[in-house]
């Protein structure tokens, strides 16, 4: 028997952007894409950009979703209300929601409040509704049967968020990361956003470093940042037979 496997290779970290590049690259028509992005129906409150990038000698894919105006920070049922009233099928409408409950209940732990009080500050920003949405979108178009990915890189230093300065990895992306492999390592910068860590927390059914399978597709995506190390989201589409 074979499972059509989806398998993240995350060289230097994993971001909302990130996300949608790479699967993106993976050969899912940008047109297919930017249909079904529009079941959203908050096409008044965004643009997206897809271009080609190179990055160490390698071609991808770059995603820039671009504000048209600042919104208010929105809570976690106002983004439910906005995922259930769109007209996307239900297995994204589940997908996307699965990730928003992750960060949300990981944002809730790090200040010490309840979920519903949770203003989603970057989260709740139109981009990132946007990322987890898309990503949820291509994740349905691939029609994978499994999704696998190796330990994730979190970077070191700090951010500056709506919080003040923050330790990297944020605390909420460590949050977010609990039961997860990580790699501390001493790329400088932010490597895992929240986002990026709450797609792969909450799609990835097993984290793992070999892994026997057949590829047939690969992605690349690449990100806004520069590091010491390629900005890039490895992504794999391939076939898993089944040992009898």
């Amino acid at each position: 028997m074979e499972q059509r496997i989806l398998y993240f290779d995350i060289v230097n970290g994993i971001s909302g952007d990130m996300t949608l590049a790479t699967l993106l690259n993976l050969g899912i028509p940008k047109e297919i894409f930017l249909e079904e992005l529009s079941k959203l129906n908050l096409n008044d409150e965004f643009e997206i950009k897809i271009v080609s990038k190179i990055e160490s000698g390698i071609k991808g894919t770059n995603v820039d979703v671009i504000i048209k105006e600042e919104n208010a920070h929105r809570h976690l049922v106002d983004i439910f209300s906005i995922i259930d009233n769109s007209r996307l099928n239900d297995n994204v409408k589940n997908m996307a929601k699965k990730i928003f409950m992750v960060i949300g209940e990981a944002e809730a732990n790090v200040h010490g409040t309840t979920i519903d009080k949770i203003h989603f500050h970057e989260v709740g920003a139109i981009d990132s509704i946007v990322d987890i949405v898309g990503t949820s979108i291509l994740i349905d178009l691939l029609c994978v049967d499994k999704i696998y990915a190796t330990n994730v890189p979190v970077g070191s230093g700090f951010v500056k968020c709506d919080h003040g300065i923050m330790p990297v990895p944020a605390p909420a992306t460590l949050e977010i990361l609990k039961g997860v492999p990580i790699k501390l390592n001493s790329v400088k910068g932010e490597c895992t956003t929240p986002t990026g860590a709450a797609i792969i927390k909450a799609l990835c059914h097993e984290f793992i470093d070999e892994l026997e399978f057949e590829p047939k597709q690969i992605g690349y995506g690449m990100g806004h940042k520069k590091f010491e190390l390629p900005n890039m989201l490895r992504s794999v589409l391939g076939i898993k037979k089944n040992k009898k």
